[in-house]
């Protein structure tokens, strides 16, 4: 099993879109950019471990694998940290694990070199857990410009909005290909989100698929594919904000405004809900 560690670009599994971090100094980067406190770690897809042996020393480490091979391998790499405690090996889907009740039993910190096919879904995942409380991960360039955009930015997203209604979201530095084992073909950034609150509100994030549904439409046009002109209107008039504004120059706060007005009840005596991107309307 140690031969893993020098034939990292052959083993990696397409199916779990396995690309290895072997660049030490990044991981010293990572090591450096973790908050200043005791908090257990959480680590999703540790590979072949050369994150967790520099956390391991410096916290307690829950980490999932999904590839029994590497879980494998893990085990026997880390057979001493395993038994004193330092490290608990979960082998198996992570996202079933979260469906069955959570990650950890009290308050963590995520921090993960996610597979670029799944990153989004599970930094969601992480922003609605109770119990998360930051998360530092590797994902693709995109995906960190998409949750950490400023308003008005061309990358600002339902992504961005969530992750400003769940926190601070900041890129903190970019990773090249080159820093892993296969290189994959596109850049990595690190991406950080400190949590301050839980995403609750799922109603919440099927109105802003509603409203990014087509970035380069307007806002107004985008929304009244599912709420009536006659709700919409006087929002707009009250809000002061543009008929021609588009989804990425409006800013969070006002999306949490408008999503609320549009779920009170309506001069019609109903309340309208965008199910799956349809208009629903719902009893008292």
């Amino acid at each position: 099993m140690n031969n893993y560690r020098t034939s990292a670009g052959e083993i990696a599994d397409k199916r779990f879109g396995q690309n290895f971090l072997k660049d030490e100094s990044i991981v010293r980067q990572i090591i450096q950019a973790m908050p200043d406190d005791d908090l257990p770690v959480v680590e999703i897809g540790p590979g072949l471990g050369d994150l967790t042996k520099e956390l391991v020393r410096v916290r307690q480490v829950t980490a999932y694998e999904v590839d029994k091979r590497l879980c494998e391998f893990l085990r026997e790499e880390f057979s001493r940290e395993i038994a004193e405690g330092k490290l608990h090996l979960e082998c198996g889907d992570v996202l079933e694990r979260w469906s069955e009740g959570g990650l950890s039993d009290r308050p963590y910190r995520l921090i993960a070199n996610l597979p670029y096919y799944i990153a989004t879904h599970i930094l969601l995942r992480a922003l609605r857990d109770p119990l998360c409380r930051s998360t530092l991960t590797m994902v693709q360039k995109e995906v960190a410009e998409k949750f950490a955009a400023p308003t008005g930015d061309r990358n600002f997203s339902a992504l961005s909005v969530l992750a400003q209604s769940a926190g601070e979201a900041r890129g903190l530095f970019d990773v090249p290909p080159e820093a892993f084992a296969p290189p994959p073909k596109v850049t990595s950034s690190i991406l950080e989100i400190r949590k301050e609150r839980n995403l609750e509100d799922e109603g919440f994030e099927r109105f802003l698929k509603t409203a990014f549904r087509q970035p380069r439409k307007t806002l107004y046009r985008n929304l009244a594919s599912v709420y009536p002109k006659a709700a919409l209107d006087p929002l707009y008039t009250e809000m002061d904000l543009p008929r021609n504004s588009r989804p990425h120059q409006v800013g969070t706060t006002l999306y949490h405004r408008l999503y609320h007005a549009l779920t009170k009840e309506s001069d019609h005596g109903k309340k309208f809900q965008a199910i799956d991107g349809k208009p629903e309307p719902i009893s008292k």
